[in-house]
């Protein structure tokens, strides 16, 4: 029964010290802010004074909080973010599949020639595992951080989090994406308007003109991807039709697309080609139209976004949007640099918008010579 009691009281002092630990964090209490007194938080959280002097001397040995003899207990800044440490945080939505591992191979040999090491970090495209991540790095001695934010297309919560970073004098940049209320932030991204407009107009031009997308609603790129998509068909004289579009989720990425262009398939819904959110997807669309008795590209076109290694197999190559996934981290570790540098002075460089270019590939053809007939027709 001791034990237990001491297991309580231990996960008492926690609770304290990870809550007051979370609202310096967050902002909630700022430096030089005075903590409420032992008697407070004693009667606030139910708890003994020495269980609540033991959560504050947790604090104060990191450096969050000190004590005045006679005056209290107040916030202070963490003294060691000391931007010398040579270490950059580098937090990605994924790290070792898809394009990521090339992107942070280029960010890291930019940062290793400048004699700087990389902590890795993902946050599975979660919103809550980002802001854990930048609560632990908050607590790092870091020089700077390169992210992907997870699905910038929601508003983001944790907004405090980054004026935090900005408090302790730590830079950052954003890339592949960025959330809507911090476009003014140093960024290095893909004009994915641009490119979902080029490989839409090139469907059209090959003679489609039922064409679906397939999008992702919860980040940027998805619906940047998605507006290009609706300025080519406008620019065509193509009626926009919303039903011929299909959006899913980071959580039914793997499922959703492709059972939806299965539906359209067996159920003979028009459609000439499928403009897709990137590779990945085509992917499981071009399996979605397999399995439903089609032949890609002789009955529908299909194209991809990313130009990853998965675009390429066996003598098949996707049409798709080159991303230039090496040089873009590269472009990120060089911004870093002149951040940590020369801070606002870096001026125009802030932001940087990659151009696309589109790759032909056997994906792809037009319309008119598929349809003749199913064993000839032109790339």
């Amino acid at each position: 029964m001791s034990n237990q009691n001491n297991v309580q009281k231990e996960l008492k002092y926690i609770r304290l010290m990870e809550d007051l630990k979370g609202k310096i964090l967050s902002g909630e209490i700022r430096m030089g802010d005075k903590l409420p007194s032992e008697n407070e938080l004693s009667s606030a959280y139910h708890i003994s004074r020495q269980t609540v002097r033991k959560a504050l001397s947790i604090l104060e040995n990191a450096g969050y909080v000190y004590a005045e003899h006679g005056r209290g207990t107040f916030c202070s800044k963490p003294v060691h973010h000391n931007r010398n440490s040579k270490n950059i945080a580098v937090v990605t939505t994924y790290l070792s599949d898809y394009i990521f591992p090339r992107v942070i191979n280029g960010i890291d040999t930019v940062l290793t020639k400048e004699g700087y090491s990389i902590i890795l970090k993902n946050t599975r495209n979660s919103r809550s595992q980002e802001a854990n991540c930048l609560k632990e790095l908050l607590e790092k001695d870091i020089d700077g951080i390169i992210i992907e934010p997870s699905k910038s297309q929601i508003y983001c919560k944790h907004i405090d989090l980054y004026q935090k970073l900005e408090e302790y004098g730590i830079p950052y940049v954003f890339i592949q994406g960025c959330f809507s209320k911090m476009h003014d932030k140093p960024q290095v991204l893909m004009d994915d308007c641009k490119g979902g407009y080029m490989i839409t107009k090139y469907l059209i031009e090959m003679g489609n003109r039922n064409i679906i997308g397939v999008f992702k609603s919860d980040d940027i790129q998805g619906q940047n991807r998605h507006k290009g998509y609706v300025l080519a068909l406008q620019e065509a004289n193509i009626l926009y039709d919303p039903d011929k579009v299909v959006w899913f989720y980071t959580e039914d990425r793997k499922i959703h697309a492709y059972e939806s262009i299965y539906h359209m398939a067996v159920n003979n819904y028009p459609m000439d080609a499928v403009v897709c959110y990137n590779d990945q997807i085509a992917i499981k669309v071009i399996q979605a139209l397999n399995d439903a008795g089609l032949k890609v590209p002789e009955d529908v076109s299909v194209t991809g976004y990313d130009n990853s290694y998965i675009a390429s197999s066996n003598g098949f190559k996707l049409t798709t949007i080159v991303h230039p996934q090496e040089k873009l981290g590269e472009m990120a570790a060089e911004l870093m640099l002149d951040l940590i540098r020369c801070g606002e002075e870096t001026g125009n460089k802030r932001k940087i918008l990659i151009e696309p270019e589109i790759v032909i590939g056997n994906s792809s053809c037009k319309k008119t010579t598929c349809n003749d007939n199913h064993t000839s027709y032109t790339i």
